[in-house]
């Protein structure tokens, strides 16, 4: 059984300027010289996470991560309700990784994306395929329409008590429409007050279906009301414009993948991202090889995926 690799310090970091007065925060950690490979958080807002980089060997890569406009590091800090969210869509997170790529002096890397990462590193490769030495997925999405209604009303049966909660944390007359919409308005409220508990309470949602273990806590980041607000103000305004995406685009055109090789690796049991999408996507991508993991849900962190996900880096490193 694979383990995870040691912890490590990052050998450099910066904040890179990347245009409409934003500000990315990088680290870089492993070999200098090994294969380059780019990590894509999730959320989208959830920033980078030093566990992520335990997912490859230090001995073989050259691990780059970076925190995504408005979160983690990166500044200005979408936690701040004067911050305007405008120019924070998929396009500018897709410029800004060619940013850093070029930055670091990097010709191609292989791509790791987990949950909303997936749907950015399915994007970048479609547009960036000659830098794109490999592609690794773990719980796959593609924020299709699909998608962001499964989790903000058809999940709802499974959880009913969390579900009363959630629906309840919005305005009577919205309970049965949009709640991604009704959510997205209160995180924009004058009163400070109603956008914390708006945070909190998708929050909540969030943190029931996140792991197959009902005892499970969510990342000790979810109790920060800062990162939560950051948080829940991006992925609202993210899902409320559907991630700019034509609906069903990233499968549409996933032939073009064809000829990067990678891996998706997916808990059967994952709610936030049921199988259905890496299995649609596997049958487009025929170079992308799909791991299922039988008894893991959607966090990284549920039995068999950090090793399934370690055997699919393992595979592609760079070992001189």
């Amino acid at each position: 059984m694979k383990q995870l690799y040691p912890e490590i310090a990052p050998s450099d970091s910066g904040l890179l300027d990347v245009g409409d007065g934003n500000r990315m925060y990088w680290a870089v950690f492993g070999d200098p010289d090994g294969m380059p490979a780019v990590v894509l958080h999730g959320g989208p807002g959830s920033g980078h996470s030093v566990r992520s980089t335990r997912l490859f060997d230090p001995a073989a890569y050259r691990i780059i991560v970076f925190d995504q406009r408005g979160c983690g590091r990166s500044t200005p800090h979408a936690s701040d309700p004067a911050i305007d969210l405008s120019v924070n869509t998929t396009a500018h997170l897709l410029g800004d990784l060619e940013c850093l790529r070029q930055y670091l002096g990097v010709d191609r890397w292989l791509v790791f994306g987990v949950s909303w990462g997936c749907t950015l590193g399915l994007a970048y490769a479609m547009q960036n395929r000659d830098r794109v030495a490999a592609l690794v997925l773990a719980g796959v999405t593609t924020t299709r329409r699909s998608e962001i209604d499964w989790l903000y009303r058809q999940l709802a049966p499974l959880f009913p008590e969390q579900w009363k909660r959630f629906r309840s944390g919005v305005p009577e007359h919205e309970r049965d429409g949009d709640l991604v919409a009704a959510y997205y308005h209160l995180l924009k409220h004058p009163d400070p007050t109603i956008c914390a508990k708006a945070a909190e309470d998708w929050h909540d949602w969030e943190a029931a279906s996140i792991s197959i273990d009902p005892n499970a806590k969510p990342s000790p980041k979810w109790s920060d009301a800062t990162y939560r607000m950051a948080r829940a103000r991006i992925v609202t305004h993210y899902f409320h414009h559907n991630a700019w995406l034509e609906d069903g685009i990233l499968l549409k055109q996933a032939s073009s993948l064809n000829g990067i090789p990678g891996v998706m690796v997916q808990g059967r049991l994952d709610l936030e991202a049921p199988l259905v999408t890496a299995w649609e996507l596997s049958q487009v991508w025929k170079d992308g090889e799909l791991v299922v993991v039988n008894n893991a849900g959607h966090s990284p962190s549920d039995p068999g995926m950090s090793e399934a996900i370690i055997a699919a880096t393992d595979r592609f490193a760079r070992h001189d």
